[in-house]
């Protein structure tokens, strides 16, 4: 189905060739992602970019905090468009009344700032993009993982909050020019396939290699013309899950209708490379051999056909079971191999079809067709529908889908993120939800192994989860079913969105006021860099990767995101439950240690690397994380800021999964020290890292960091730690003690 190749070839009219007539730095420069990206780049060094964005969106778990960083940081007016989406926030029914104080802020920052205001449950933040702010030739940031609309003709990024403030202070986002990976489409797929079939198996043959890591994936070749628009969105958003940096694709008449069916035709206009292109790898997938997928517990990667996995069920639950046993030691135990009946088929406990992946017209227009042929049933088996915005759920009420699925048994629910990131449609203690969602890492289905409880997601296509509840819950391919579909064609009524949402880009009331709620709060003061960096391990993780969500879970944690003090309380909570009364106490000596008054366990630390109380004067205490490979999934800002709040100052990694989270330790002034893969790592919560000289090495650019670890038992090991790669902003960031100390800093 896909095929990888790890060296560099040309696209040739069309053709992909080892050999062409150009150099590959000349045919580099007739990529569609090259052009879009030095149209926008103001460093005027195509090496090394300084992107400015066209627009930018945020949710209701993001905004708060980036307004409010921005507006400390000198923020009058916001230049340029900045929607402000209420799609992860949207249960008012838990934390009294602090999620609908999220929304009444943001409508106050939007008619303040000069913002786009999109209520609650109007449209998830994806949804919004693609129908009002994408354009041919576009950028746009956004402060979610999924921001991608390379489908419609628009690079999107998504990035930690600290990246959207930059660029609402008139700064840029810079980055080295990224290597672009062809993803070249031939074939047609068969019925009963669809975009999350193609993604997962992307997915699986990508991410755990690294194969395009903060890539761009640019979609060309005969393939593209024949998927429909959402088909092609839906792949395109989950190639956030690869950790690619962006994708785009080719244009042509398919787009060219949905920007017209949208009422903008003006934002359309044909992208494709040049004659003789040159891409750094290439992906290629033969559409007609896909096959009906599923992705089991804990990530999108690990993917199987599901006649693979119904035919070796029960030896790969029981992989997922020992998971998590490891990786919750004990805490819960998930039992899915009693899923397996006893003729082999396997029982699934839920179904959803949501948000930015799921939620999407022909998705649900198909999967209704399916349940036409059996119903959802009586039993332990659900279906939930979310639509992924109102103009999707009244087209899909007008032509008679939305009747025909209730008719089914099945549910239909408002335009909502939470099933996504486990703040919504929980399954039972050892459920088995199958979801059309973008992701499926621990916790992401809500559960809570620290107190008992633990469920799992297996990722699958709207299709197949359809034929699945026509089966009463028995796990089904949708190519397996026989079933007749007639696509209704798509119309988007614009008015609904404009009897709801604010659009005030270019109108700001600077004289109006921030509507701010009691749990809405502001930064606690951060100090800068200090001479040397003393480090207690407050958590040690060899898991092979990291989620943002173990690093901070979604679910009940989304109540508190505009309070860091209260939500620090749950960094690590999932994974690592001491974590944060470590981090407490390290950040209480560090207070002491300011006050001139270090504890005993600080000068122990130093008494072993040298003069204790000439050291506590001049050397920082902080709390850090050792993990594999942090940060994959999220780009909220909160996986690190709460590691910062509670007195973080360093992560130590072989790599990091992502690079929208080394950005997010930097903005917050966590030291992103990284190992070499020789380096072995068996020290444990409670050891020490002494880093010296650590603010001048800083300062000079210096990579190499000599540092000694000083285990619990007073002995001392060196270690080499490293810092590659960062830019003179960067620098004086992480000087500085993070992005807002930075700008005020400029701003005085």
């Amino acid at each position: 189905m896909i095929k990888l190749t790890d060296h560099g070839v040309f696209l040739v009219n069309g053709k992909v060739t080892d050999t062409a007539a150009l150099t590959p730095a000349e045919a580099r420069k007739n990529t569609i992602a090259y052009s879009i990206l030095q149209a926008h780049n103001h460093s005027g060094n195509d090496e090394k970019l300084s992107i400015r964005f066209d627009a930018m969106l945020s949710h209701d778990i993001t905004y708060v905090g980036i307004i409010q960083t921005a507006r400390a940081s000198g923020l009058t007016e916001f230049p340029m468009p900045y929607a402000l989406t209420n799609c992860h926030n949207s249960l008012c029914a838990v934390g009294g009344t602090i999620n609908e104080d999220d929304h009444v802020f943001g409508l106050s920052a939007a008619k303040k700032y000069g913002g786009i205001y999109v209520p609650a449950n109007q449209s998830v933040i994806h949804s919004f993009a693609r129908e009002e702010m994408a354009k041919c030739g576009a950028m746009i940031l956004g402060s979610d993982s999924h921001t991608r609309y390379g489908a419609l003709g628009t690079m999107a990024v998504g990035e930690g909050g600290p990246e959207l403030v930059k660029q609402l202070l008139k700064n840029t986002y810079d980055i080295p020019a990224p290597e672009v990976v062809l993803v070249y489409l031939t074939g047609k797929p068969r019925r009963g396939i669809g975009p999350h079939d193609v993604a997962i198996a992307l997915v699986g043959a990508t991410f755990a290699n690294g194969f395009v890591k903060n890539r761009v994936l640019e979609f060309v070749g005969p393939g593209v013309k024949e998927l429909p628009i959402d088909f092609r969105n839906g792949i395109d958003v989950m190639t956030t899950e690869t950790t690619c940096l962006s994708s785009i694709w080719e244009t042509d008449e398919t787009v060219a209708k949905h920007y017209r069916t949208h009422g903008r035709p003006e934002d359309y206009r044909e992208l494709k490379p040049g004659n003789v292109a040159y891409y750094d790898r290439m992906v290629e997938i033969d559409l007609s051999k896909m096959e009906s997928m599923i992705a089991l517990p804990f990530h999108p990667s690990r993917a199987y056909t599901i006649h693979y996995f119904n035919e070796h069920a029960k030896e790969l639950l029981a992989e997922v079971e020992a998971e998590a046993a490891e990786k919750f030691g004990g805490k819960a135990k998930l039992d899915l191999v009693s899923k397996v009946r006893a003729d082999g088929s396997v029982m699934a406990d839920q179904g959803i079809i949501a948000g930015c992946a799921g939620g999407m017209f022909d998705s649900i227009d198909e999967a209704s067709s399916i349940l036409k042929t059996g119903n959802v049933g009586n039993s332990y088996f659900s279906l939930s529908v979310y639509p992924t915005s109102i103009p999707v759920s009244l087209e899909l009420t007008r032509v008679g889908v939305c009747a025909e699925l209730l008719a089914s048994g099945a549910v239909i629910k408002p335009s909502f993120c939470g099933p996504c990131f486990g703040a919504g449609d929980v399954p039972a203690n050892n459920g088995l939800s199958l979801r059309h969602t973008t992701r499926n890492f621990p916790n992401r289905e809500g559960s809570k192994p620290g107190e008992g409880q633990l469920s799992g997601v297996a990722l699958m296509d709207a299709r197949s989860i359809a034929a699945t509840a026509a089966n009463g819950g028995i796990i089904t391919a949708a190519t397996d079913v026989t079933y007749t579909h007639e696509a209704h064609e798509y119309h988007y009524d614009r008015s609904v969105y404009e009897k709801r949402c604010y659009y005030g880009f270019g109108k700001a009331q600077k004289d109006a006021d921030l509507i701010l709620g009691p749990n809405i709060t502001d930064w606690p003061k951060m100090y800068a860099l200090a001479d040397n960096l003393l480090l207690e391990l407050a958590a040690v993780i060899h898991d092979p990767v990291t989620t943002t969500d173990e690093l901070i879970p979604s679910g009940e944690t989304s109540s508190y995101r505009s309070n860091p003090l209260r939500l620090s309380e749950f960094a690590l909570s999932r994974r690592c439950p001491e974590y944060v009364g470590r981090s407490k106490a390290v950040a209480a000596d560090e207070q002491a240690r300011r006050a001139g008054k270090a504890s005993d366990k600080v000068k122990f630390a130093l008494s072993r690397v040298g003069d204790a109380d000439a050291l506590a004067a001049n050397t920082q205490f902080g709390s850090c994380v050792f993990a594999n490979k942090p940060g994959d999934g999220s780009a909220r800002e909160q996986a690190a800021s709460c590691q910062k709040v509670l007195g973080g100052f360093a992560n130590i990694c072989y790599e990091f999964a992502t690079k929208r989270y080394r950005s997010n330790c930097i903005n917050w002034g966590i030291l992103p020290f990284t190992l070499d893969a020789d380096t072995k790592f068996d020290y444990n919560e409670g050891d020490f890292v002494f880093v010296p000289a650590v603010r001048e090495k800083i300062a000079q650019g210096t990579e190499e960091f000599p540092a000694k670890v000083i285990r619990m038992d007073g002995s001392v090991e060196d270690i080499t730690l490293y810092v590659k790669g960062l830019t003179d902003d960067e620098k004086e960031i992480i000087l500085r003690g993070c992005l807002m100390n930075y700008y005020a800093a400029k701003n005085k």
